[in-house]
């Protein structure tokens, strides 16, 4: 991936935090190919995703044109439903980042797949160049205000201490690249690459 030495640092510091939440969940962690309950519903990413994803998109046409033609027609088919009611510009496919805008974003595109999720695999055709918040969905992290999230999915049966003890710390530098967050997949998965 060449989205630059700063992205290419983060998403291997990202990879790091997880293997290691993916040692300490254990037998909690029910994340596997084929389960996409963190591919549903409309995620904010950041322009470095976006450009990532873009690059994973051309990359697959060079290698599976068919399949990143499939990637391609659920992004457009995505926009032709949503780009009406889309909190942002539809035309630069920016999200509007004022408080109202998030509201009306909180249930934008709910329970909607991602387009880059292969619907018959129920897995990501773009899964190396995936964005951070896909990244650090399944295992428990623990935020710096404090707040653990992780899957509803995983950890079931599991007692509070368990989930505490199993989460690992998201640092400010994770979290960075997550507080960037200003365009959706669908935007990066459209037309010729292009920097936002």
């Amino acid at each position: 991936m060449s989205c630059g030495p700063k992205a290419t640092e983060l998403v291997g510091i990202v990879g790091q935090t997880m293997a290691q939440a993916l040692t300490k969940g254990g037998a909690w962690i029910v994340c596997r190919p084929g389960c996409a309950e963190c591919c549903l519903g409309t995620f904010a990413i950041s322009l470095t995703d976006a450009e990532r994803l873009a690059e994973g998109l051309l990359h697959l046409s060079q290698h599976d044109p068919a399949r990143a033609a499939r990637v391609r027609r659920r992004a457009q088919a995505f926009l032709a439903r949503f780009a009406a009611s889309f909190p942002g510009d539809p035309a630069s496919g920016l999200l509007d980042n004022s408080t109202q805008g998030q509201e009306q974003f909180e249930t934008f595109g709910e329970d909607v797949p991602c387009p880059a999720l292969d619907p018959a695999s129920q897995t990501c055709d773009l899964y190396a160049y995936r964005p951070v918040t896909c990244r650090t969905f399944g295992p428990a992290l623990r935020f710096p205000e404090g707040e653990i999230r992780a899957c509803e999915l995983c950890y079931q049966g599991a007692a509070e201490d368990e989930i505490d003890s199993a989460a690992v710390p998201l640092t400010p530098r994770h979290l960075e690249d997550l507080r960037e967050a200003h365009t959706i997949a669908a935007f990066a998965l459209t037309g010729p690459p292009r920097r936002f």
